[in-house]
């Protein structure tokens, strides 16, 4: 992430759209991908190896504002890639092709739509904003500027997940009418801790990591991963890992915006300084009378049934079980007189009633592999030849949108139906002012003139 200078901070919007007129290398056959990375910690570390993996792009800049990070990286690396505080100064560079940003949430949506109108592509990482304002905002920005873009939902661009969604989609397991997703972490006893509040290290600007966010104390589990603990940088695991899976459920339903959403949940078991659940609920209703939840649990193993603690789609011929490294198909069986199993009463009439059970579709199994590589491959190709991203900034627009509607549900304790072509809530106008907030003056959303 990047120091900002906060008295020159509102010059970039103006400055960024003429940059964006003249902006646009054409890439050769033979040319790499020039590649200026935003945020270089934790996941970061882990996106820049994705791309190291490939050998037609090379990443020339660097910017975090933690020093250790950029040292780190520069080292990994190697050829004395330029270093930045400022991501602007690594947005000013003409000759880079596209940027990677994994700064924590709140940050998504400046330095993306700042990106767009600096002329440089964007694979921006999960969840794609902190508000579903700030994420119709960096759509707009991509489609303004023609910027190809990719967020950071890997399983788009893997296979063995791709033939599950398109199996679900077609009706292989018959009719949906449930779509189960689990994050399941035993955080007990200490979770995050409750570090008091203090002075930031000498190598962290602390109000330049906050950013847009409220000015705050430091505190350290306020920084880094744990910023997902709190409301001003993030929405927690159903951000984070739940967008994943909401992504699948999205793919695999053809349906990309719920109709309703309510959640309960709470700090049951937790007594650290995190301000998110541990243990949260939530329920969305989808076209075609589909019930979609998310379950947090805060357990040292899956609960009995549920295959490898992921996703499952319960349909009226067979469960389908998403889990890390494949998917598998259960039938369900059914006898020959169903109506006698299923209903009791006529058991007594129906002599061997339990016999010739056969299932209604064939059992499968397939291994496969989700891998940020993968994902950075086909960001990659589409930079050369402009096409649409596995993960468009659309789809990772709505997967988010589906996750913190969630959480607003939870915070404002309601039952809200949600409009997805406007993008609010309908019954409960008083919740729509969850979909944005405003940004700590200077920083604001560029306006796109």
């Amino acid at each position: 992430m990047a120091y900002i200078n906060r008295r020159a901070f509102t010059r970039t919007a103006a400055a960024g759209v003429a940059t964006a007129l003249s902006a646009g290398r054409v890439l050769g056959a033979g040319d790499r991908v020039r590649l200026g990375f935003i945020g270089l910690g934790n996941r970061g570390d882990q996106v820049l190896d994705a791309f190291r993996a490939h050998s037609d792009c090379e990443v020339v800049a660097i910017c975090d504002l933690y020093q250790p990070y950029l040292d780190f990286a520069a080292a990994k690396i190697g050829g004395s890639p330029q270093q930045f505080k400022d991501y602007r100064g690594l947005l000013d560079r003409k000759d880079l092709d596209a940027v990677v940003i994994s700064t924590p949430d709140h940050w998504h949506a400046l330095q993306t739509i700042h990106a767009c109108q600096a002329g440089k592509d964007v694979y921006v990482e999960k969840p794609l904003s902190l508000c579903v304002e700030e994420g119709r905002r960096m759509v707009a920005a991509a489609r303004k500027y023609d910027r190809v873009t990719q967020v950071g939902l890997q399983r788009r661009s893997s296979e063995f997940v791709r033939t599950a969604a398109e199996l679900v989609r077609q009706g292989a397991i018959g009719k949906v009418t449930v779509a189960r997703a689990f994050h399941i972490q035993n955080e007990w006893p200490r979770g995050i801790g409750n570090p008091p509040n203090g002075e930031p290290p000498l190598e962290l600007d602390w109000d330049a990591w906050l950013g847009p966010a409220p000015r705050v104390p430091y505190n350290m589990n306020r920084t880094f991963y744990r910023f997902r603990w709190f409301y001003d940088y993030s929405g927690g695991q159903l951000t984070n890992f739940g967008v994943h899976y909401l992504d699948v459920i999205h793919w695999a339903l053809g349906h990309d915006a719920p109709l309703a959403v309510t959640a309960m949940g709470g700090k049951f078991v937790m007594e650290d300084n995190r301000e998110i659940p541990d243990t949260l609920e939530v329920l969305w209703t989808y076209p075609g009378n589909t019930l979609v939840s998310f379950s947090q649990f805060n357990a040292s193993s899956a609960p009995a049934g549920i295959k490898g603690g992921e996703i499952e789609f319960r349909g009226t011929k067979g469960t389908l079980y998403v889990q890390g490294n494949g998917f598998e198909i259960v039938p369900e069986n059914v006898t020959p007189n169903e109506f006698a199993v299923r209903n009791p009463a006529n058991r007594n009439q129906e002599k061997g009633w339990r016999t010739g059970a056969k299932p209604l579709i064939e059992a499968r199994q397939v291994k496969g592999k989700q891998d940020t590589a993968d994902h950075a491959r086909n960001f990659l190709d589409c930079v050369r030849s402009r096409a649409r991203c596995n993960c468009d900034i659309e789809v990772g627009h709505r997967d988010t949108s589906a996750a913190l509607i969630g959480n607003i549900a939870h915070r404002t304790r309601l039952y809200l139906e949600w409009d997805g072509k406007t993008e609010k809530f309908t019954n409960q106008p008083t919740a729509n002012r969850y979909l944005s907030y405003t940004y700590r003056p200077p920083y604001e959303l560029p306006a796109l003139a």
